[in-house]
């Protein structure tokens, strides 16, 4: 197995898709649901990333190609995404009991776009380009299987936290996330926007 591959793309994804940092916002979007709902959105999460990572690197140039979307407008969506899930964190209203049970946030934002966003999908896709042959195939696929596994024990395991930082501590750390969340967002569109103009999108 390409050993050398496997250790770039655990390296690459890892810092894009930046296990620790998924905790306050995990934290922040679940921290007042019941423990075996934590423990199944955390699972989730990692399932609806994976999935995603796993269809845009087996047909993500195809899809783009057929619906003329070009990866910078990719990027500029995601962000704004990002940036509407800050702003109910930021101004409280994503702790509203019928906002949380409005839709599953394992799903939206947990999953994509925050974990399988653009730029882990744009990595994944030019790693699949680069990759030749069955092994290199299997050393992508163990790479991302080990970061996901590393995701998923960040917000297993950051329930832990909810017994130090009780009610009054969720609420500092969701504003905090939301905070990192837009400036997320941010950069995103900014990035998104420099491509355009740069003539790549």
């Amino acid at each position: 197995m390409n050993w050398q591959l496997f250790g770039e793309v655990v390296v690459t994804l890892f810092v894009i898709m930046d296990p620790p940092g998924t905790v306050p916002v995990f934290l922040a979007l679940t921290g007042n649901r019941r423990p075996a709902e934590r423990t199944r959105a955390a699972w989730q999460a990692v399932a609806v990333a994976g999935g995603v990572i796993t269809i845009f690197a087996l047909f993500g140039r195809t899809i783009l190609d057929y619906m003329h979307i070009s990866l910078p407008a990719l990027q500029g969506a995601g962000g704004l995404l990002l940036l509407l899930v800050a702003l109910e964190l930021l101004t409280g209203k994503a702790d509203q009991p019928e906002t949380a049970a409005a839709g599953n946030v394992a799903m939206v934002p947990l999953g994509t776009p925050l974990l399988a966003g653009p730029g882990a999908i744009v990595a994944t896709m030019v790693f699949v380009q680069d990759s030749d042959g069955g092994w290199d195939f299997l050393a992508l696929a163990l790479g991302i299987v080990v970061v996901l596994v590393s995701i998923w024990a960040s917000m297993r395991f950051s329930v832990l936290l909810l017994r130090v930082l009780k009610e009054s501590g969720i609420l500092l750390v969701t504003r905090i996330a939301g905070l990192l969340l837009s400036a997320i967002a941010v950069q995103l569109v900014a990035d998104s926007v420099r491509a355009f103009v740069e003539g790549a999108g």
